[in-house]
Formats: C-alpha cells, structure tokens, sequence
C-alpha cells in the first residue's frame, strides 16, 4: 500500500459529525489516496513530510472558472486543457468546473461533447468535476459581460440537450425567465445543482427559485438586483435564505471589503468562495477572450470588457481565502468557504475535508496563504513535499 504521513504546525480538520476546526500541531495520514487518519499532535512514527509554517488545508474546490493561464475553458483545444488542469494546482486549487458562459445552446452542447472526449487523457492534476453553465438563461437586463444576442428562455429542449453528456453539474440561470421554474425543478431532478445568477428578480422570485430547488446564487451583489430596503431582490434573499449558498468573488473589486464582511457575517456556514476566472487570470496585462468576445487585462483590478464591463477575475483561489482571513474571517470559516462547502454543494462529500475516508487532496498554504504544495489522492502535483 503507499501511504504518506504528513505532519504540520497548523492544520484544518473536519471530522465527522462535528465542525471544522484549526488544529496545532496536527498530522495526517494517507493510504493509497485516501485520508486514513487525521489528528491532533505528533502521530506514532516519523513523517515523511513537515510543514513546519503556514497551514495544511483540504484541496480548493472552485465551482466558478471561466479560463486560467490564457485559454478560455469553453473552445479550449486538448493543449489548453492540458495547461489548465496541469497548473491550477499552483493556485491550490484540487477541483473545479469549468465554466462555459453564453452562448448559443448549440455551440455549448458542442464544447461539452468535445471535452467528454478529452477527459480520459487529461494529466494527472486538478480534477475536472463536470461543467457549469452560465447561461445563457439569462437576464438580459443583468446580462453583464454576457452577449444579450445569445440570452433565450430555458425551453425544455434546450435542456435535454445540454444534459445529454452528463458532464453539467451546475447551472447558472434567471428565475423570472419564461419556464425557468419548470427547468429548475428537471436539472434539480437530473442531480445538477441550479445557481440564480443574472437576474433582476425579486426576492419573491428568488424565494419560488429555491422552492423549485435552486441552491446557490452566482457571484452575490454582481449582475443582479440587491438589497434595496423596499424592492428586496436577489443578493437579499441570498443573504437571509438558509437554502441558498452566496457565491463571491472576493477579489475587493467585485465586492468591497465592507460588503464581503457582510456575506460572511448574514451568510455564516453558506458562503462559496469562487474566482470567476478569466483566461486573462495568472497572465501578464494584455487582450485575451472570454465566451469568445476580447477582454482587456489591465495593470491593476479585474479584466474589462471595451465598454468597462468587469469580465471574470484574474483571482486566484488561495489568494482568495488570504483576502477573507484579512477580513477577519476566522481561517476554519474562510478555508470552509473555499472547499468542504462547494464540495458538498456539488455532490462531492468526499472532497474539500480532512477527515478519515475523504480523498487525500490537499493543499499547504504558505504565511502569504499562497499554495506551496498541493498533492490530488496523496500525489504531490505541485511544489516540494512528498
């Protein structure tokens, strides 16, 4: 059997039936890519790696990435993929979903099928936990960075054929759209998980939304209405309905500090720390494109549409969960939000938690809270370490 025995001077731990939790010291030990035993203090035996600063976390789980490292997810060729999935782990990041944002229903039905024939020969590295959908059931009248020509209503046809691969695991879409109740209510049955998102709906809508299944809400405060005192809409029920699990890109240009602090404090235990990347993310100031459109990359803040529209993120995962404990975010709510919670969210229990029986994806942040190792079931694919 392999087996690797990590110890650390801080580490974050989930056990069973209880909450997650800041250990120091703390070990963990793998048997053939699975978390065989997790504890408090010095195990029995040598280690075959100390972490002697920083923290050992579960491997980040990002349920939002549009593109990374100059290739935009959605016409991604096979070398594209192969970067992508090879060098997210640099991020810290262990699982994600690619995000394929709007287009005509037929061109994403394509980009799905396309990668259902990669996925065997990806390299070992982040793992690909199906796709998300972002659009284009969308609102036009929060269309942000969307192209408005593409936006429809979510016909049960189109449905059908976008769930054809099985590889859509989350869609982003507007309640108040014509039939989106009745889609909610088939992708909620066929097992994806259903985010509002690009919606100037109510908070009533928003509300039948999460009757009709929804779960998530999509980067809250962006590209949907707020938390007007007497017009409450979709950011206001996300904050107050315990259904709904608020996505936030906590970059501090999205959302300001003030209002992140205020996701996490209305929010407690439900917030999903996401990126929204762009392919602009972990490249130099420069042009690149997003759903097939360019973007512009600039020297400081998020990538711009030519209108000045924010298009995705160049944001990093663990340079995320860094933001939200400088908030002062508690570091188990912060790690939390980036991992056991969109892991649970997408049906993925075994993921996003130190704990016996979870897949020993791991990630040790540095002081900086940057990624310095990251291993996927008990492999090191990126950085020292074993």
């Amino acid at each position: 059997m392999a087996s690797l025995l990590i110890t650390a001077n801080r580490m974050i731990i989930t056990p069973a039936g209880s909450s997650t939790r800041v250990l120091s010291p703390g070990y963990v030990r793998v048997v053939d890519g699975v978390i065989a035993e997790a504890g408090q203090g010095p195990p029995d035996g040598p280690s075959d790696v100390d972490l002697p600063d920083g923290l050992l976390a579960p491997g980040l789980v990002d349920l939002q990435v549009n593109g990374f490292f100059g290739h935009d997810m959605v016409d991604a060729d096979e070398a594209a993929w192969h970067t992508v999935v090879g060098r997210l782990p640099e991020t810290g990041v262990t699982a994600f979903l690619p995000t394929f944002i709007t287009a005509p229903v037929a061109t994403q039905a394509a980009a799905l099928h396309r990668l259902r024939d990669l996925l065997p020969g990806l390299p070992r590295g982040t793992r690909v936990l199906g796709v998300h959908l972002e659009g284009p059931f969308l609102s036009e009248k929060r269309k942000g960075a969307h192209n408005a020509i593409y936006l429809t209503d979510p016909e049960p046809e189109a449905i059908a054929t976008l769930l054809e691969t099985g590889l859509v695991k989350l869609v982003t879409l507007a309640p108040e759209r014509n039939g989106a109740l009745e889609a909610i209510r088939t992708l909620t049955a066929a097992g994806v998980l259903v985010s509002v998102g690009h919606s100037d709906a109510t908070a009533a809508q928003t509300a039948e939304a999460a009757d009709a299944g929804a779960r998530m809400v999509t980067h809250i405060f962006n590209a949907q209405s707020g938390v007007h005192h007497r017009e409450p809409g979709v950011a206001a029920q996300a904050l107050i309905d315990d259904r709904l699990s608020p996505g936030l890109i906590l970059d501090l240009h999205h959302v300001g500090p003030e209002a992140a602090e205020l996701v996490f404090r209305a929010a407690a235990g439900r917030v999903v720390l996401v990126t929204d990347a762009a392919a602009s993310a972990g490249m130099p100031p420069g042009t690149y494109e997003l759903g097939g459109e360019p973007i512009t990359m600039p020297e400081q803040g998020p990538p711009l549409r030519a209108d000045g529209t924010i298009a995705g993120s160049g944001l990093r995962l663990d340079e995320a969960v860094g933001n939200a404990i400088g908030l002062g975010i508690g570091t188990a709510a912060a790690v939390d939000a980036a991992t056991r919670i969109p892991a649970e969210l997408i049906g993925r229990p075994d993921l996003g938690r130190i704990a016996p029986g979870a897949a020993a994806d791991l990630v040790w942040l540095g002081p900086d809270h940057r990624a310095r190792t990251t291993w996927v079931n008990g492999q090191k694919v990126f950085g020292g370490g074993s």
